[in-house]
């Protein structure tokens, strides 16, 4: 019997994609040199990187293709979040919260560098506390992360491309069966302030609670919000994240196209 995923479980349509992504050099002159980026859309940025400066892509690897983007990590909330990633991945010396990550070795490579570099970095706080998903986009370079650094449980490790689509049209007609004021919260039996009622990320599960009276419930005492928490119903683990990510979809956020961030800066740029 086949695992039901939750209904937020795809990046495409419910959620605006921020991916920071890590390229690695074919050039057999700069063979084996790694490019880490933020990117709204995965396909047509390694396009842009491969074509050059002209075509869009960064000067750092502009002339030094082809690069193959190998590895991305996405679920950042926004922009902000993705772009401070990057930096923090980029320049791990100058990053306040990775102060206790080593250098680059004399022995060790720029892309096996980099790869322990993020597993410190996604069990760093802020990040590993965010719904990131790690995805290997090129099964040939997929490695396994330290057992000293795994990343946290809730953060998926998946393989193959990505796909992103722009937008999601606003729905200005929600049914009835899914109105979000005819919802009541299972936990208080309350139906007042309905606007802050959430539902489970789980098709078959017709749960649903104030994001107040749900986050009470967790066992994470220790930060306001939890990270994972069990539905009382269905008892399936969700992020909270896509909690949030779903109820914003019910809603009928109405996200615009997206737009490049990818403009290259020296100084936000790192070749090894």
């Amino acid at each position: 019997m086949e695992k039901e995923l939750p209904s937020t479980h795809t990046c495409t349509g419910s959620r605006k994609f921020h991916g920071v992504y890590l390229l690695y050099c074919l050039n057999p002159t700069f063979r084996g040199r790694t490019y880490i980026g933020y990117t709204v859309n995965p396909e047509r940025r390694i396009k842009q990187h491969n074509l050059g400066k002209r075509g869009g892509g960064a000067w750092k690897t502009s002339g030094r293709g082809p690069w193959d983007m190998v590895l991305i990590i996405h679920g950042f909330p926004n922009d902000v979040a993705g772009l401070r990633f990057e930096w923090a991945w980029q320049h791990p010396t100058s990053s306040r919260r990775l102060k206790h990550v080593k250098r680059k070795g004399k022995n060790e490579n720029g892309f096996d560098a980099k790869l322990r570099i993020l597993a410190e970095m996604l069990s760093t706080g802020p990040w590993n506390r965010l719904p990131l998903k790690i995805q290997w986009l090129k099964d040939d370079y997929a490695k396994q992360f330290p057992i000293s650094s795994q990343p946290p449980v809730h953060m998926p490790i998946a393989y193959g491309p990505i796909q992103v689509k722009s937008k999601m049209k606003k729905n200005n007609t929600p049914s009835a069966d899914n109105s979000i004021e005819k919802k009541q919260c299972h936990l208080c039996h309350d139906a007042r302030d309905c606007g802050s009622i959430i539902t489970c990320c789980y098709y078959s599960c017709s749960y649903s609670s104030h994001i107040t009276c749900l986050a009470e419930q967790s066992t994470q005492r220790d930060f306001l919000l939890p990270v994972t928490i069990e539905c009382p119903k269905c008892k399936n683990q969700m992020l909270w994240g896509d909690l949030i990510y779903g109820k914003k979809q019910q809603e009928g956020e109405q996200f615009a196209a997206d737009e490049e961030y990818d403009a290259a800066s020296s100084q936000d740029e790192k070749i090894i």
